[in-house]
């Protein structure tokens, strides 16, 4: 075991462990962003640089700074390692400059996505951004393509995290979209279209932090924050089934797969339960999900606190409430 400083807040971790794994295990506002990182994914990370970190101190065997900003969600901490995040100037610069780069060619159509207001872009954009761009040039564009009978790509979007090139390579039995071209000229892509067609290539649409891969089922159906999120699961022969319900009364207008605090996905669901059922009937439905993240999905107030907890059994974690003590 090592102990790291992270913002002046110390953290015992195993060795191995990287920096943005070692503040997560703080949790809070000290935690970097990430969005190319994705914990369940073997290889992602070191691609959109936005979780720089300071390293004021290298080990208590070297105590010298790292002369650089390093990515934490690829560099190993070391014993005695001091690391500043929010607390460093240059840091929050750095991630300015990064935002205003990312932003250089993604679209800001963020009203009509699908995406909003549960996307990460906009989050970060949000904390770290800036009012003004100082980028005159013609953004690049890309048409609208079709990977598959579900998804639909817009690379406009696309920020290049090489998420869903991860995802597809790790879950599914044979990947056939990747990053083509160079520099510039990079894209998301597949040679042939309407090709990917495989039991699990809707968790590409998981991953994607940005609204570049659309479920076609779902799009332009509704606003995420009018819809209520219920956890339900099924017995599924392929998947463990155990979803999230995007709800709207009655209707079940998306099922995805349930996510973490930091919008990672807990277990990975084939399409069946993805795409086929849309019944609410289909379900068993375990209680509203709780949404981590500080969007304007929590800010719905769908979840009903109790506060008599012994006297309703079996209530989901999310719906408790402890008495404030005077």
């Amino acid at each position: 075991m090592v102990k790291v400083t992270f913002d002046g807040i110390e953290v015992e971790v195993e060795e191995g462990t990287t920096i943005l794994q070692a503040a997560r295990k703080i949790g809070g506002k000290v935690v970097p962003p990430a969005m190319c990182y994705y914990g369940p994914l073997k290889g992602s990370g070191g691609k959109c640089r936005v979780c720089l970190v300071k390293v004021a101190q290298g080990s208590a065997k070297d105590p010298r700074p790292m002369p650089k900003l390093v990515a934490s969600c690829i560099t190993q901490v070391q014993d005695g390692m001091v690391v500043e995040n929010t607390t460093n100037e240059d840091v929050l610069n750095a991630r300015k400059g990064i935002v205003e780069m990312l932003l250089i060619n993604h679209p800001l159509d963020c009203p009509v996505c699908d995406q909003a207001g549960e996307c990460n872009l906009q989050d970060l954009s949000y904390e770290h951004g800036v009012s003004a761009q100082r980028f005159e040039e013609e953004r690049r564009t890309f048409n609208k393509v079709d990977l598959g009978p579900y998804i639909q790509l817009h690379m406009t979007r696309c920020i290049l995290c090489y998420r869903c090139v991860y995802t597809a390579d790790q879950i599914t039995e044979k990947r056939v979209h990747g990053v083509l071209g160079r520099g510039d000229a990079a894209e998301i892509g597949t040679y042939i279209e309407n090709v990917i067609d495989n039991d699990f290539s809707g968790n590409v649409i998981d991953v994607c932090p940005v609204g570049a891969l659309t479920d076609k089922t779902w799009r332009f159906k509704n606003r995420v924050w009018f819809t209520k999120p219920m956890d339900a699961h099924r017995d599924c022969p392929t998947c463990s089934g155990k979803v999230t319900l995007w709800t709207r009364g009655e209707e079940v207008l998306r099922v995805t797969a349930r996510k973490d605090q930091y919008n990672e996905v807990e277990e990975f669901i084939c399409n069946t339960c993805r795409f086929d059922k849309k019944e609410v009937s289909d379900w068993t439905i375990e209680g509203p999900r709780h949404i981590e993240r500080g969007s304007v999905i929590s800010a719905n107030h769908y979840e009903l606190p109790v506060v008599n907890v012994p006297i309703v059994p079996n209530l989901p974690t999310s719906t408790k409430k402890n008495l404030p003590q005077e």
